[in-house]
């Protein structure tokens, strides 16, 4: 199969899945009566950030004999998803929102969700620069960095799961526009829910890994290293859940899931994910391109905190995001 047929198949299979999962997960949140940001933000963005907790565990636990090259992908997967989060996926979804409604489209998600989310993102992810850039005897402080980050994520949890009943009463409940597709076939019963949110996650995996491995092939050609590989191929992949989840959501205007469904996913990626990488090894920032990606991502996620804050969040505005990105792309190719 070819390069282009790959990529073309996988995407056609991640766009069916993420119609699957995010019709299940509006019933499944509906009959839980949680609010938007509960099912975005939490049922969504770990649900669909599965790829991404997979692929650099299995890189540094179950890859090759060369064990450096193992955790410069693991470093590399790991880092990439918030980058790739905090930078092309939410300018992917202007794009889409910006085609539909208009650039000047202003976006309206629930406010205090994504304040939430952002600030613990960017507390959370400094503590991870900040381990990334001790001197690799310290690792005993970076042990109980990757502990405070789970602890903060735990709270993070609670904060967001006590907020729900409030905004369920304010107009910001889980409602679901349309069938769930599998009770054409098996009825509407909660269990026919759950096995078709399960099924569709697992044809997102199975369509991003086939993504993977299309760009995989095409980007063999690149004189780069298996670090910049990790940051910008695999990703790519990866974070097809959350981007083509949130363009979806964000075209039938539910901004609070689309948003959620991204910054929702930052905060587990730049807490949960870089802790399990610190306790499994050895988290150094050697290669000035984990530094480099690691710092676009939070200053992605501190220009959608501030154009949010002072009532600037529309699509043109957001477009910068993929700027950032683009910057990266061009200090890896430019040295």
């Amino acid at each position: 199969m070819s390069i282009v047929l790959t990529l073309l198949v996988a995407l056609i299979i991640v766009f069916v899945a993420a119609q699957m999962f995010t019709n299940a997960l509006e019933h499944l949140g509906e009959r839980m009566g949680v609010s938007e940001g509960v099912t975005g933000s939490v049922f969504a963005a770990v649900g669909t950030a599965m790829p991404e907790t997979i692929v650099p565990v299995v890189a540094i636990l179950a890859g090759g004999a060369a064990a450096e090259l193992n955790h410069a992908v693991g470093m590399g997967a790991i880092l990439g998803a918030p980058f790739m989060l905090g930078t092309l996926s939410l300018c992917l979804m202007a794009v889409a929102a910006g085609l539909k409604f208009g650039w000047q489209y202003s976006f309206t998600p629930e406010p205090g969700g994504v304040k939430r989310d952002l600030l613990t993102f960017s507390g959370g992810f400094l503590l991870v620069v900040l381990a990334g850039m001790l001197p690799p005897t310290y690792e005993t402080l970076r042990t109980l960095i990757a502990l405070l980050l789970l602890i903060v994520y735990f709270l993070y949890l609670m904060r967001t799961i006590r907020a729900s009943s409030t905004l369920v009463n304010e107009g910001h409940g889980t409602e679901a526009d349309e069938a769930l597709y599998f009770s054409r076939f098996f009825g509407d019963r909660p269990v026919i829910a759950l096995l078709q949110l399960l099924l569709g996650l697992v044809v997102l995996v199975l369509g991003a890994r086939l993504f993977v491995h299309g760009i995989e092939e095409g980007a063999a050609v690149l004189a780069v290293s298996a670090l910049v590989i990790s940051l910008l191929v695999v990703p790519v992949a990866t974070e097809l859940p959350e981007k083509v989840n949130s363009i979806l959501w964000i075209r039938r205007g539910k901004d609070t899931l689309a948003f959620g469904n991204i910054t929702g996913a930052m905060v587990f990626q730049g807490t949960v994910i870089p802790a399990i990488g610190m306790m499994i090894m050895p988290w150094h920032f050697s290669e000035v391109h984990a530094l480099s990606a690691a710092l676009l991502a939070w200053l992605g996620a501190a220009w959608l905190w501030w154009i949010h804050q002072t009532g600037r969040l529309s699509a043109a505005m957001l477009l910068a995001n993929g700027l950032l990105y683009a910057l990266f792309v061009l200090l890896v190719f430019a040295a």
